[in-house]
């Protein structure tokens, strides 16, 4: 019996008191950026949204510098809801960046790829520095592929390894699934088009460092994403690691990238080499 990808991939209607989650989030973000050290708006490419947020530990303790993508199954929210994701590795002495993108249907979700790559080629021209990829949902699909460019093909002048690590939380993966739910309904994707945009079918980033973490109360289908993303690429090379998060749901699993004691933020951490 096949799984109910409706069901399954549905998850503000998993989780019903997801608006007081998200509310949570704007009100804690828009306290974040009221006192920490930051830039707000800094411009990386021409669309409305192409734009991130700076966020600057007091003394840095890192060679790396961590790009922080949002979810919102490309299709919703923005990096004000999330500003105080950085907190937590602000405090262990790493610089931040939440990046914004446009989103679907005003973009393809292709292109919204090609805009966190320009995210992260921009961060490394302005600071050349490694940037560690992390994001939640949506972002931890983005993330993935960050980690997965061929960056020669993005500019000749770009390190091969741009992105060294990434570090996707509840990510989305192979996206075929997609195209039978009401998410679609945005992203528009047709099979060929969910298959190109997955980077579970990239070639994997062998030699490279991929954490994908997922809340332990998610659906099936979140965890397969997940533990799938893991094997398939450690079994041609790359350092994976899987982990679930006990107790979280899709919208709690982020909650403990605030704080600089919880195992998210220093794993994330220990990859930038702070």
């Amino acid at each position: 019996m096949s799984p109910d990808y409706e069901t399954e991939y549905n998850n503000r209607a998993r989780v019903p008191e997801h608006p007081e989650i998200i509310g949570g989030w704007a009100r804690d973000a828009a306290a974040y950026r009221a006192q920490a050290p930051c830039e707000l708006g800094v411009r990386y490419g021409a669309g409305e949204r192409q734009t991130y947020d700076l966020f600057k530990p007091e003394t840095a303790r890192t060679e790396s510098l961590v790009m922080f993508v949002h979810g919102g199954y490309w299709q919703a929210l923005d990096p004000s809801f999330f500003s105080h994701m950085a907190r937590g590795l602000n405090r262990l002495g790493v610089p931040v960046a939440v990046v914004g993108y446009d989103l679907c249907p005003q973009v393809e979700l292709g292109h919204i790829v090609w805009e966190i790559q320009q995210a992260a080629a921009a961060l490394w021209q302005r600071f050349r520095l490694p940037v560690i990829a992390t994001g939640h949902s949506a972002g931890g699909h983005l993330s993935a592929c960050a980690l997965a460019t061929d960056w020669k093909n993005v500019d000749p002048e770009l390190p091969d390894q741009l992105v060294p690590a990434a570090y996707g939380i509840s990510g989305l993966f192979n996206l075929k699934p997609l195209t039978e739910t009401s998410i679609n309904g945005a992203l528009k994707l047709d099979m060929d088009a969910a298959e190109r945009e997955s980077p579970l079918f990239w070639p994997a980033p062998a030699r490279l460092t991929m954490d994908a973490v997922v809340g332990g109360a998610e659906s099936d289908e979140y965890l397969k994403q997940s533990r799938r993303i893991t094997d398939v690429w450690g079994l041609e090379g790359v350092r994976t690691r899987y982990e679930e998060i006990e107790g979280a749901n899709h919208f709690t699993v982020i909650a403990g990238l605030a704080d600089p004691d919880n195992t998210m933020p220093r794993r994330i951490a220990a990859l930038a080499g702070a």
